[in-house]
């Protein structure tokens, strides 16, 4: 239900531009956030936004990334720059769906997309 795409590979100091869009049909989407999993360690949360747009960060991230929606589109974005190594990481986006106008909400996490950070 949910597709992060935009991973790839980059080299230290460099910028990606991930994307988390929905497939299929559906009656309404809230975007909540992104995290991101490194080898061998723990998911852990990147950054969240609201329906009205605020921003949250991690504290170890704040200042490089960026989180925004696309509400039009139906897209959820996460800008990165100064990437590290450290950076390294599956990303993986979050958000809660509302199938139909008589569904239930339903929380879905997208099938991740990996980002390399290496010269």
């Amino acid at each position: 239900q949910l597709q992060a795409s935009g991973g790839g590979l980059v080299q230290p100091g460099g910028s990606l531009r991930l994307s988390c869009a929905p497939s299929g049909t559906f009656f309404s989407i809230k975007f909540m956030g992104w995290y991101r999993q490194a080898p061998g360690k723990q998911r852990e949360w990147v950054a969240s936004i609201t329906t009205g747009g605020s921003t949250t960060y991690s504290d170890s991230l704040k200042g490089r990334f960026t989180i925004s929606t696309d509400n039009a589109k139906n897209i959820m974005y996460l800008q990165m720059s100064g990437l590290k190594p450290e950076d390294t990481a599956v990303y993986f986006c979050n958000a809660d769906i509302l199938p139909g106008s008589r569904s239930v909400w339903t929380n879905y996490w997208g099938q991740g997309t990996l980002v390399t950070v290496s010269s």
